[in-house]
Order: structure tokens, then sequence, then C-alpha cells
């Protein structure tokens, strides 16, 4: 069976990305059906960092932080369909057709849906898109190779 049924949360993410405060952006997975999709939720709050600069008086997520957001859901993915990431690490090497479409502010919660393009047993491509409710917020594509670790 493909489908991981129980929601992964923020320990397990933990235990699969290397990444920490304030760089990790995902708070828990809700769905994932392995070697084709899942679904990430990155909580915004207003206690963000980056908010700090970006901007004072009008806080809004950088864009870049949402298609990050969308490359660690997709490590995530690409960890629990590949058989062979045991001892590796997905390294964001490309973007391509990356478009940002509506604001993301303090209080949104970020619905981040990515599926697989494509999987190899060096690389993957990915297709992620960022919701805000049913508003697109973002969306890309992204490639990853494999670096052992």
């Amino acid at each position: 069976m493909n489908e991981v049924n129980e929601i992964i949360d923020i320990s397990v993410i933990r235990s699969i990305l290397p990444h920490r405060y304030p760089l990790l952006l995902v708070d828990k997975i809700e769905e994932i059906k392995k070697k084709e999709s899942i679904v990430g939720i990155k909580n915004v709050t207003i206690n963000e960092e980056f908010f700090l600069g970006h901007y004072p008086e009008h806080p809004i997520m950088p864009g870049v932080l949402i298609v990050e957001a969308m490359a660690q859901v997709s490590g995530i993915l690409i960890y629990y369909s590949s058989e062979e990431m045991e001892g590796k690490l997905p390294i964001f090497t490309s973007i391509d057709k990356a478009k940002f479409r509506t604001p993301v502010k303090p209080g949104d919660q970020l619905r981040i849906k990515v599926e697989i393009v494509r999987l190899r047993k060096k690389i993957a491509k990915v297709r992620g898109e960022a919701y805000v409710g049913d508003d697109l917020a973002a969306e890309a594509e992204m490639m990853f190779t494999f670096e052992k670790i």
C-alpha cells in the first residue's frame, strides 16, 4: 500500500529533515501517497523572524521561504518514496516555473501540495503548490539530487 495513514508530526519531520528553527518550515504532514503526492502544513505566525524586516508595517512571507517550505515537504515525500534514501539527503538543485499569486500573511495556514513528476535513483523532479484556503499562493517545479550524509 502506498498511503501513509497517520499524520506525520513535527517530531517525525525533525527526524527526516536536517532543518531547525528558524528554517524548519513544515509543521505537519496530513497526507502522503508514496511515489505520488503529499500534503504538508505550515502555520504562519507573526512570531516568525522574517516578519521583523519583511515588512514590519505590512508583513508578508517572503516568496523564497514559501518555495523553501515546498522544498522541505518535497524532501519528506522523496524520503518516503525511495528505498534508496537511507543515509542520503535530497539537495534542492533547481527551480522552474515559479509563480507567486497571493501574499501570505501572519495567521495564514499554508497547505502545501507536492506531486512527483519523476523519481529516479539519483534525481527527483516535483511540482509544488502552496495554498491559503482555496487561494493558490505559489507554485513551482523543483529538482533534487541525493547526497550521502
